[in-house]
């Protein structure tokens, strides 16, 4: 590969702590791994792919939850990798699809290269579009992947499933997509900000998310069809949740209710109620009928306070585009299913 920095991608953080992951990855039985991202790292991309290759294995050996961290920013390195080689050949695209692929599956080590290895493909595709198109502006974002969208009534449902999707599939979807739906497509708890720097421009973070020396902990996007549901659950930190375009209705339950709203027994679903609210089974559910609740439809300019542990549920009116702003009083991050 060139040494140009114009033809090449710079990643400080992963040539600074290469080695030590290539160790951790090793204790974890990663030497096949190990020995190709080595050989990936002098330039061999066909040993880049294999790594992406073995690591995705990996992440897929079980329940996400049971992945063993490392193997995480392994399929970050591997991406990477792959990503310097299409990006030396001029194929942007491919590389923006690889570090996509990187942010959305990948750990956290690498993320800083990864944005900024995003930032400089994109500005070389859309330099690329410009020129192919005698100086008409295109805009490449729309080639790239997103998250994994949920497709189906809830993440709670027998047909629920994930598909990774370009934007421009999403939105196609999207047009077609109506609320009697069974497969709904949603961008839920997207981390659309992260992967696309440019829009992160367009927000601003309220100044409640401070309050009490708070520190943000996510921003999340939240974009899809009318009928798209998240069931009620509730959320370890504060939020705000700011309506962007359409109508969302929101129901809410105070923590002190949670033994009377029937919390799954399995403890990744510990903070989902197993009760539908939109068919509610009253002969299984008896209690929650006779629990009191607050509920509101927030409004495109209206944000709306969640406090942590309190339980949810909300439906999308219409077609619906929201922000999620969560915030913690202390350092410690805990991880749990959208709001």
């Amino acid at each position: 590969m060139s040494s140009s920095s114009d033809a090449s991608l710079e990643t400080p953080i992963l040539d600074s702590e290469f080695e030590s992951l290539l160790q951790r990855i090793t204790e974890e039985g990663g030497y096949a791994f190990a020995a190709m991202a080595a050989r990936a790292g002098g330039g061999d991309h066909r040993a880049a792919e294999a790594a992406r290759e073995m690591a995705w294995e990996q992440l897929h050996s079980g329940p996400w939850n049971s992945v063993v961290p490392i193997w995480r920013d392994a399929y970050a390195v591997a991406c990477l990798q792959v990503a310097k080689y299409h990006y030396a050949s001029g194929e942007f695209k491919l590389a923006l699809r690889a570090l996509d692929m990187g942010l959305i599956m990948g750990g956290l080590t690498l993320r800083e290269d990864l944005n900024l290895c995003i930032g400089k493909a994109s500005a070389a595709l859309r330099g690329k579009e410009v020129s192919d198109n005698g100086g008409g502006l295109q805009k490449c974002d729309f080639y790239r992947d997103f998250n994994l969208a949920e497709i189906g009534k809830n993440y709670l449902s027998s047909d629920w499933k994930q598909e990774l999707l370009t934007f421009s599939e999403f939105l196609e979807r999207m047009k077609f997509g109506n609320c009697y739906s069974t497969s709904l497509t949603y961008l839920a708890q997207h981390q659309l900000f992260d992967q696309i720097q440019e829009l992160k421009q367009d927000i601003v973070i309220p100044d409640y998310c401070y309050a009490g020396g708070g520190e943000i902990q996510s921003l999340n996007a939240w974009f899809g069809p009318p009928g798209t549901v998240t069931p009620l659950h509730h959320d370890p930190h504060h939020n705000i949740l700011a309506q962007v375009v359409g109508k969302k209705y929101i129901r809410l339950y105070p923590a002190s209710l949670s033994e009377e709203l029937y919390p799954h027994s399995e403890s990744m679903l510990s903070n989902s109620s197993q009760v539908d609210l939109d068919n509610i089974d009253e002969e299984q559910f008896p209690k929650i009928m006779d629990l009191e609740f607050v509920d509101c439809i927030l409004e495109e300019g209206e944000m709306l306070y969640i406090p942590p542990k309190w339980w949810h549920y909300v439906r999308s009116l219409t077609p619906s585009f929201s922000v999620s702003f969560w915030w913690s009083e202390s350092d410690q991050a805990n991880s749990s299913h959208p709001s």
